[in-house]
Order: structure tokens, then sequence, then C-alpha cells
């Protein structure tokens, strides 16, 4: 008598998402077993004591102003990036991260203006650079840079005391009073002039005389008839005319 023996063998695998085993494939954890039969035609039991560990994915969607910094790695522009770690039980970790890369702006103006500008709301009296932050429609930063250059109006006064008239950016003034002109500067702002007058009458007057023989006015006598004329000045300094007939 012969007696062959059975053989019946164990194993104990851990694989990560599926394990092929004798033709099949197993993507859960249990306990399998293949019989087959020994050359001596006996049975052969193989049991298999599998663990299956599940690789993880990951995703998630970013929208990010400029750049994003993401495993030590800086974006600067959309797309799809992964990154591949491993679990504690040594399957693959797959993170894939869906970037949106929002550009913020930045915007330049240049502006002269006479006196003050007014922009965004704020009213501006001096020449300089100035910046205006607000956030686009995507929440990323809109920069708004003014370079602002104040030219100042002109204003000047002058006062004049004259006789009779006054002649004074192509008019011809006849009475006192304040007067203005208006004009340009050279940097296009306005120049207001104005003209404080004073006009002061000259002075006429006539007088008939007669006399016997002579006749003496204002310091000059007179031996013979005619007109004569005697001219002087105002207390205001004008003329003053008399003639004499």
């Amino acid at each position: 008598l012969t007696i062959n023996k059975a053989v019946t063998v164990e194993e104990t695998v851990v694989a990560c998402d599926s394990y092929t085993w004798n033709g099949d494939t197993y993507t859960e954890s249990g306990e399998y077993t293949y019989t087959a039969t020994t050359t001596n035609g006996c049975d052969s039991t193989a049991i298999l004591h599998l663990t299956i560990n599940k690789s993880e994915h990951v995703e998630e969607t970013i929208s990010a102003c400029d750049s994003y910094t993401w495993h030590g790695e800086t974006y600067v522009a959309s797309g799809t990036y992964t990154y591949t770690t491993t679990t504690a039980a040594g399957c693959d970790r797959i993170e894939t991260l869906h970037l949106t890369i929002n550009k913020s702006e930045r915007v330049e103006e240049t502006v002269t203006a006479c006196d003050s500008y007014t922009w965004n709301g704020e009213t501006y009296t001096e020449s300089g650079d100035y910046t205006y932050t607000t956030t686009t429609a995507a929440g990323c930063d809109r920069i708004e840079v003014l370079h602002l250059t104040i030219n100042k109006s002109a204003a000047t006064e002058e006062t004049v005391i004259t006789c009779g008239a006054y002649d004074w950016n192509g008019e011809t003034y006849t009475i006192s009073g304040d007067y203005t002109y208006n004009t340009t500067t050279a940097n296009g702002c306005d120049s207001i002039v104005t003209l404080h007058l004073t006009i002061n009458k000259s002075y006429y007057n006539e007088e008939t005389a007669k006399a016997c023989v002579t006749y003496t006015w204002n310091g000059t006598t007179y031996t013979t008839s005619g007109d004569y004329t005697f001219n002087g000045k105002t207390a205001s300094g004008c003329d003053s005319i008399i003639v004499l007939h």
C-alpha cells in the first residue's frame, strides 16, 4: 500500500486595488481557495488570505489670483495638475488639482488738470501719483494708478489811478470801477486779472472879464483884449484848463 498525501498550501497577500491569483482577479479582501491535483492524483488546495487596500484619488478645484502654490510648486497658468504620494498602506494616493488662474489688473492713466481733479470720489489739489484699488469680477485686485499734474490758475490784481480815460486790454474805460480780464496761462489754466481803476476828471472852465487898461489873471497882467488860457493841475494831478475871454 502506498498512501499519497493531499497538499494544502496557505499564503497571505496584501495588494493595492486588485490581485490576480491562479487566473482570477480579486478586488476585495477575503479568503480564496484554489483546488488542483498533484502529480500523484491527490488534492492540492491553495488558500489565499487576501487583503486589498484601495488606492486613493482626490480631486480639488481652485480659483486663485495670479499664482497658486500647491505641494511646493507655484503655478501661474490655469490647468489640471497631479501629485502622487503613498497611503499608509503603501498604495497610490493621487491628488488632482483643477486650477483656474485669474489675473489681477493694473491700469495707469496720466492727467493734467487745473487747480483740482476729482477721481474715484476724491478731489486732489496737488500733483502726484495716486492709487485706487478695487476688485475684478473674478475677485482679484484691480489697481488703478493716476499720474496727476495740477497746474494752478493765475489771479493777479493791479491798481491804476489815471485822468479822463484808461486803455486796458483793448478796452477804453472812463468810469472808475473794478474790471476783470480773463485769459489762459501757458499751461492752459485760467488767468484772471483784476483792475482796480480810479478815473479822475480833468477840469475845464471858462470865465469872462472886462477891465480898464489892464487885467491881472493868475499872475500875468494883460493889456490887450483876447482869449487867454491857463494850464494847471487839479489836486488829483489831472489837467486843469481855464480860458479867459
